[in-house]
């Protein structure tokens, strides 16, 4: 009989060469190549193709790839007015799900999928995977208006994915600095191995269902509060406490309450996430740049990450990647609830790159359960039941 561990923690559900995690080391790297390298020397583009591909790009295959996705910045019209009608209380992840599952009816392609064998068009696989990292970003910043009542501001595709997504959202010639902290972001976002998410994808992919309705479930999944909802939630909290002061009382009594403490832990990571240390490190630049004190929710959270290495650090407890994602978004003026919706944008370059990887040679996911329901059971007419 089949061993049961609840939520397949341990269980080795595919092979993979995308992505590699040592949770007792802090190691994080694609393709081999340490985030921490990446985050320091590429950009969301070149990490996206390197995830896709394997290597890194050379000078024209990544300028070829920019091109690309640049000239595929621009929402179809029916699209656009699609989103018009949605109402303006849905939540962005709500939307983005809808609108990314809706591109399959209005961009062609789809025929491919027939077969185990039909997916080996390198140009169909490109194109797809092309289109759906293109539209994200602009969607995403497009709802920002549209639910507020305005027309959605038109994107510029003299523009890097980071730097479009933040003049869509306001308009206005995006911060250099701002920008790299943005495409930063995206490129500490874009992979983490067999998350819920990404397999979600390779459980919709192994179906040979579209790519735009991989992403969409994978969207869907990333929804969860459990999953990539926490950053949000720790800008809440940091609101909660109020101040640097207040935090220690503050994170006792959650503890003795057995609360949340949002943005502390990981389940792969048994010290502090690479990717909070160079968000931290981020943090520190901008106060740096804009040559002033610290920002009340800044040093509240720095407080909060000293008082959890103290009194959680022994269980392995440190802040994840949201812990300081939320803060710099923030920072941004972005909304808190499309925090996940910006986590999606970043996460859709994995998404594909394991719906690449799984199609290239697929085996349909169908894993067995333990039945622990009744036995063989006599039928009783209904007027003979009874509950006693």
């Amino acid at each position: 009989m089949s061993e049961f561990l609840p939520g397949l923690e341990g269980v080795a559900a595919t092979q993979s060469a995308i992505s590699y995690i040592d949770g007792d080391k802090g190691l994080l790297s694609y393709r081999g190549y340490s985030i921490e390298t990446l985050a320091k020397h590429s950009t969301f583009e070149e990490t996206t193709l390197l995830l896709l591909q394997g290597e890194l790009p050379t000078t024209t295959e990544l300028a070829e790839f920019t091109t690309q996705l640049r000239g595929q910045y621009r929402i179809k019209y029916h699209i656009r007015e699609m989103m018009r009608h949605f109402p303006s209380t849905g939540h962005p992840m709500d939307m983005l799900q809808t609108a990314v599952s809706s591109l399959g009816m209005f961009y062609p392609g789809n025929e491919c999928l027939t077969s185990s064998d039909s997916c080996q068009d390198l140009n169909y696989v490109r194109n797809m995977t092309v289109n759906i990292i293109a539209s994200m970003a602009p969607l995403v910043a497009m709802w920002e208006h549209m639910r507020r009542g305005y027309d959605p501001i038109n994107p510029r595709e003299d523009l890097s994915v980071a730097e479009n997504l933040l003049y869509m959202f306001s308009g206005k010639e995006p911060d250099p600095l701002m920008a790299k902290i943005m495409d930063v972001c995206l490129i500490l976002h874009a992979e983490h191995t067999l998350n819920a998410s990404t397999f979600s994808a390779l459980v919709s992919g192994s179906t040979l269902a579209t790519p735009y309705s991989v992403i969409s479930g994978a969207i869907g999944t990333l929804s969860g509060p459990l999953h990539g909802g926490a950053n949000s939630r720790v800008v809440d909290m940091l609101k909660e406490i109020g101040s640097a002061d207040k935090a220690e009382k503050w994170i006792d009594n959650a503890l003795a309450n057995k609360q949340v403490i949002w943005g502390m832990g990981h389940r792969e990571y048994k010290v502090k996430d690479p990717r909070a240390t160079i968000l931290h490190q981020l943090v520190a630049e901008l106060i740096e740049d804009r040559g002033s004190s610290l920002d009340t929710t800044f040093e509240t959270a720095m407080r909060v990450e000293e008082i959890c290495a103290d009194r959680l650090g022994h269980k392995g407890v440190y802040p994840n990647v949201d812990f300081y994602s939320g803060i710099l978004y923030a920072e941004m003026g972005i909304p808190a609830d499309q925090f996940t919706a910006l986590f999606a944008v970043a996460r859709s370059a994995g998404w594909l790159a394991h719906w690449r990887e799984q199609i290239s040679d697929n085996r349909i996911y169908r894993p067995t359960q333990i039945y622990i329901g009744s036995g063989e059971r006599d039928y009783i007419p209904a007027e003979e039941r009874s509950r006693n």
